[in-house]
């Protein structure tokens, strides 16, 4: 059974109402560290060598927070600037991520209308997501299509509540190492109510 290290950063948790609904089916699940940042790091005075024991002990990192301005939020950021060092992650000497899986778990205000060639972000979740796939790549890690949550304005609690429980799904799917090869076709990587392949996003 694989370990999942979920990192979130959200500078104003309190005031999310999807990313609470997310967080309370999935931060107590057996296998799962669920790493705070912005309460473990409200200095953002990260703790680099604990944050490497910590990777060094799971298979599976998600990279769960609000798309804010296209990417992460800063504190997020920081982690992967400090964190993932040459000779370490990527590099001559960098192998300690080597073969492990990666992904973002995001929730955005705008609906998938409004991100593609088509709509006012003018590109699709995917291409805003590129450096975070490269990061992955960069460190060997294996970049899993992202678990999207958007359009949180519109959502009713019966929406959240059905997005929460996909994300617990996709989560033990991962744990248990029982996700799809064709991720495509994977129900679990659906947009609800709606499904949606992540791969137009």
């Amino acid at each position: 059974m694989s370990k999942v290290l979920i990192l979130f950063a959200h500078p104003k948790f309190e005031a999310s109402k999807a990313n609470k609904a997310l967080v309370d089916q999935v931060k107590d699940i057996p296998g799962v560290t669920f790493n705070d940042l912005y309460e473990n790091y409200p200095d953002f005075l990260i703790d680099v060598e604990k944050e490497k024991e910590i990777l060094n002990n799971h298979d599976i990192i998600i990279w769960h927070h609000p798309f804010y301005w296209y990417s992460c939020p800063p504190l997020l950021k920081q982690w992967i600037d400090l964190v993932l060092e040459f000779n370490w992650a990527y590099g001559p000497k960098g192998n300690a991520l080597q073969g492990k899986k990666c992904l973002n778990t995001i929730t955005t205000g705008g609906t998938q209308e409004v991100y593609c060639a088509q709509g006012s972000n003018m590109y699709t979740v995917n291409e805003f997501l590129r450096p975070f796939e490269q990061t992955a790549r960069l460190c060997s890690m294996e970049y899993l299509p992202p678990f999207a949550v958007m359009g949180t304005h519109y959502l009713s609690e019966s929406d959240l509540n059905t997005y929460a429980s996909q994300y617990a799904d996709l989560v033990r799917s991962l744990l248990n190492d029982s996700l799809l090869e064709n991720k495509k076709d994977s129900s679990l990587l659906n947009n609800i109510p709606k499904p949606k392949n992540l791969n137009s996003l």
